[in-house]
């Protein structure tokens, strides 16, 4: 049996790689080439658009170089949750942020935000664009481009990146329309959001391995034998490219 959220969400994915594959592929070569030059790799995203940088952020299998940016006020745990969207809307917030993030010229910043018109997205991507660093944009254009920004300069997010991934979801974001229901149910950005950062992150570290990388700064299993000796070797290795505490 073919559920219709399943049959929606496998649809979107050949959808996405078949279209966005220069796009993909254009982040995967910047991303490559900040690790070649020892560069930053910095995510962000609000509220639920954040799982996305949960999910790079210190697993086995994921890249030591990709740097979390996280605020107290956008997570999901934070009382009460409508105070998430609120800052969201808070001009000049994103900058402040910003300011707090060791961004140098050439790194590369990843921002997740499906409708992309909340001044906090394009207010980091504005202050970190001022500071020489490269802006990837997982946004769906669709929806974005029928809204009006937030944000006193009229732009959106995917007006603000040096590349676009159109997440080629519904306006909106969930996917099926249950009868007698007049909200559609079932988003689908996070799970072909996830899809498409983790493609990148393999295709990255296949570019590291060609340019010739004997280890490349990939998590090893810290559940596995020797899994922490191993991770300790690569942090030391790559430690100019990460901000975040062990």
């Amino acid at each position: 049996m073919a559920y219709r959220y399943q049959t929606r969400v496998q649809a979107l994915l050949d959808e996405v790689f078949d279209a966005e594959q220069p796009n993909i592929d254009a982040a995967i070569e910047m991303i490559a080439a900040a690790n070649l030059e020892k560069r930053s790799v910095f995510v962000f995203g609000a509220s639920h658009a954040g799982i996305l940088t949960e999910e790079l952020y210190y697993r086995a299998g994921g890249m030591m170089t990709i740097n979390p940016i996280f605020a107290r006020e956008f997570m999901l745990d934070r009382s009460p949750v409508t105070f998430t969207s609120q800052m969201e809307r808070l001009e000049g917030y994103g900058a402040v942020i910003g300011r707090f993030v060791p961004f140098r010229a050439g790194d590369v910043l990843i921002l997740h935000s499906v409708s992309g018109r909340n001044p906090v997205i394009i207010d980091l991507a504005l202050h970190a664009r001022s500071l020489g660093v490269q802006i990837i944009a997982l946004t769906n254009v669709t929806y974005s481009a029928s809204t009006t920004s937030r944000h006193s300069t009229g732009r959106r997010l995917f007006e603000v990146a040096d590349v676009v991934i159109d997440n080629h979801g519904d306006v909106g974001d969930a996917a099926v329309q249950v009868e007698g229901v007049a909200q559609a149910v079932g988003p689908t950005s996070t799970v072909v959001g996830a899809a498409v950062l983790n493609t990148i992150v393999v295709e990255v570290v296949q570019r590291l391995v060609d340019a010739g990388v004997a280890n490349p700064p990939i998590f090893f299993s810290a559940n596995l034998d020797g899994g922490d000796e191993l991770n300790r070797s690569l942090i030391a290795e790559y430690r100019d490219a990460i901000h975040y505490e062990f």
